[in-house]
């Protein structure tokens, strides 16, 4: 197993992620640190990247690389965006940062960077049609793909923190923004291929601002889960998180909850363009994306392939990885998945669910074991927790807990209604049954892989009456695996009523 440490050097903050690269094509984050060093501030001036940047990022970098050496990192690769490929002193900057960090500094073109942000999102969100607006701090990137194929995209040369520098002078707040949201609007006049982007195109928006504008959503809406990644906004929300942000000055916004206080004075200008944006394109709601420029390089690093052409199940690769960092035992969970799926397919008749169910049914039992991590006892409930807490790639909010309760009453445990309320808002009121019914389903493919041996090849169900007859295809004995089925006939009855006979 091999170590990455990812560095990424931006106008507004430098970030350090280290991952562990499985030998089979995954990778995991195992850790973080990140630095507002404002690299690009001042630089629309002369362009130059100014003395007291510099050496706030240098020893920004001398962290990243002390953390790199403490944890056992083999390689960094870290590239520079925006500041550092306008920046007129540029060579001598790299010079430095070689000398004293012991760092080579990559600089993307733009092209190179477009291309790995639109990486980072197509290998991360099942959207297979997007337009992504990614804001960073000396640079905006808009990237328009259709079909999983990237067919347009513009790095205009200003971010959060050049508009702030740009408009600095401006009497209030509201000015600042207004005058951003008007210089943005016509910035995108000039990009005529924006007329022709699918309507039914999903905006997907990127970076640190975005992440910050969940953060503060989640706590005005107490939101229940704490993951940025699929979360889905309404222009109208966003507007008036806007509206109450360029109203307030800086110190005022700093006790915004959610907001990073290094972020505050930026934030507005940032939030001007996303208000430019969703106006000029008509959007009526837009997804925000976790994965970007980082992730890009990671997964290209994991699985070179996709240097050419992107994951086409994100779904399935992303529990893939999530199943060998937890330890679970593949074949087992392969064959749990399996059984599962048979199960939902053959008995239809009586739950009559769409196939949307037939997902969260797959999610859970990729994962039903990894509580287990934590112990045995219990593991059910601890599976309930890992779920809700795990970035699942390709899976909506809703899905992610609808599985994570699936497979928290797969073990004859009941869906614990306290916990079930606090996602009231996600959820349908259908779906508390259908979640009983699936863990019903997931607790019988678990026992008839009892001994992890996959000696109960399949089954053929046939409803007869008031009762299921449930034949097993066996290539041994399977007595353990059919009692411990048949363990399951009260909670099945109760759910499907229908009596459960396994032969």
């Amino acid at each position: 197993m091999e170590k990455l440490g990812i560095i990424d050097l931006g106008s507004n903050t430098a970030r350090l992620v280290i991952v562990e690269m499985f030998a089979d094509g995954h990778y995991m984050v195992v850790d973080e640190l990140k630095e507002t060093v404002r690299l690009g501030q001042d630089m629309d001036r002369d362009g130059f990247l100014k003395p007291q940047r510099i050496a706030e990022t240098i020893k920004t970098l001398k962290m990243f690389k002390k953390l790199c050496d403490a944890s056992g990192v083999d390689r960094i690769i870290a590239v520079g965006t925006a500041a550092v490929r306008r920046a007129k002193n540029q060579r001598s900057f790299l010079d430095e940062i070689q000398v004293s960090c012991n760092i080579t500094i990559r600089v993307l073109s733009e092209e190179e960077e477009a291309v790995l942000v639109y990486r980072g999102v197509i290998n991360s969100m099942d959207i297979p049609k997007g337009l992504i607006l990614e804001i960073g701090g000396g640079s905006t990137k808009i990237i328009y793909y259709n079909r999983r194929n990237l067919l347009n995209y513009a790095n205009l040369p200003f971010g959060a923190v050049t508009l702030t520098d740009l408009f600095a002078a401006d009497a209030t707040p509201q000015e600042a923004a207004s005058h951003v949201e008007e210089f943005f609007t016509e910035q995108l006049k000039k990009l005529p291929w924006l007329s022709e982007v699918d309507p039914e195109a999903q905006m997907i928006g990127v970076g640190g601002s975005f992440r910050n504008l969940f953060k503060i959503t989640k706590l005005v809406r107490k939101y229940p889960m704490d993951i940025a990644h699929n979360y889905r906004m309404d222009a109208e929300d966003f507007t008036g998180v806007y509206d109450m942000m360029k109203a307030l000055d800086v110190d005022k916004r700093k006790k915004i909850k959610g907001l990073s206080p290094n972020r505050a004075d930026i934030m507005p200008a940032a939030m001007a363009i996303v208000k430019s944006f969703v106006s000029y394109m008509n959007i009526q709601n837009f997804i925000i994306g976790g994965s970007g420029l980082r992730e890009g390089l990671m997964v290209n690093q994991a699985l070179p392939i996709t240097t050419e052409k992107p994951i086409s199940d994100v779904l399935g690769y992303s529990l893939e990885t999530l199943v060998k960092y937890y330890g679970c035992d593949t074949k087992h969970v392969e064959h749990v998945v399996q059984l599962s799926v048979q199960l939902f397919k053959q008995l239809r008749v009586l739950h009559k669910f769409p196939r949307q169910y037939l997902k969260v049914l797959k999610i859970a039992a990729s994962l039903h074991d990894c509580g287990r991590r934590v112990k045995y006892y219990n593991h059910a409930a601890n599976s309930r927790y890992m779920i809700l807490n795990a970035t699942i790639f390709g899976a909506t909010h809703r899905e992610i807990v609808l599985a994570a309760f699936v497979a928290g009453c797969h073990n004859r445990e009941d869906v614990p209604l306290l916990e079930w309320q606090k996602y009231k808002d996600l959820v349908l009121e259908e779906d508390l049954d259908a979640v009983k019914k699936l863990g019903v389903l997931l607790r019988i493919a678990e026992s008839l892989d009892r001994t992890q041996c996959g000696v109960v090849a399949g089954v053929n169900c046939d409803v007869l009456g008031d009762s299921v007859i449930m034949k097993t295809e066996v290539t041994g004995d399977a007595a353990l695996e059919i009692r411990d089925a048949e363990n399951a006939n009260p909670e099945f009855k109760r759910a499907f009523r229908k009596n459960l006979e396994i032969l």
